[in-house]
């Protein structure tokens, strides 16, 4: 269960002066787009993506949290891009807040057909954006030929992979922080 906070109220309120984007066009998609995420994933499909994330997450401390999104809601989608959207959820479900600061957040939006992750600073030191970027290009082209399951899967094993190299054998305790199963908002 995701609780919000006051102060998670104040990290989450988008600073309209530094992230709008304003932008008519990206509002009217998303106000028309269908909700869509249980048609495109099954809860066998959440299944095999949970089951994905602990295997990813086994033998390091790097914690994975999976947000599938049909769009985004009315009321943010003139000012937030896809990017804004998933750092707002980054700090909202807390994937920051690791004891280690070991978090990534790999976001899908339907209805922009877009991937984007999100990782804390424990791991931006230690890694290149080219790294992620292939990652989201990847899971993107999976998803464009429609194969779903399988662009979320892989993508949060590759994840897991990076963690791995950057985590692996640093700390022993490698308790889970976040929750496994992928969060299907609208």
């Amino acid at each position: 269960m995701v609780t919000k906070t006051e102060t998670t109220e104040i990290v989450t309120e988008p600073k309209l002066h530094e992230v709008s984007e304003p932008s008519f066009k990206r509002w009217l998609k998303h106000f028309f787009f269908m909700p869509a995420t249980k048609r495109y994933f099954s809860k066998a499909d959440q299944q095999a993506i949970a089951l994905a994330v602990k295997q990813a997450e086994q033998g390091h401390v790097g914690e994975i949290q999976v947000v599938i999104e049909g769009h985004i809601p009315a009321s943010q989608a003139y000012h937030q891009n896809t990017l804004h959207r998933a750092r707002q959820l980054f700090a909202e479900l807390g994937v920051w807040d690791t004891e280690l600061n070991s978090g990534v957040l790999i976001y899908l939006n339907l209805c922009e057909k877009k991937v984007e992750i999100v990782i804390d600073r424990g791991i931006k030191n230690a890694t290149e954006q080219a790294v992620w970027n292939e990652i989201c290009l990847e899971i993107a082209k999976e998803l464009s030929s429609g194969q779903y399951r399988l662009a979320i899967v892989n993508g949060v094993i590759k994840t897991g992979e990076i963690l791995d190299l950057f985590y692996a054998n640093k700390y022993t305790d490698s308790k889970n922080e976040l929750e496994n199963s992928p969060i299907l908002l609208g």
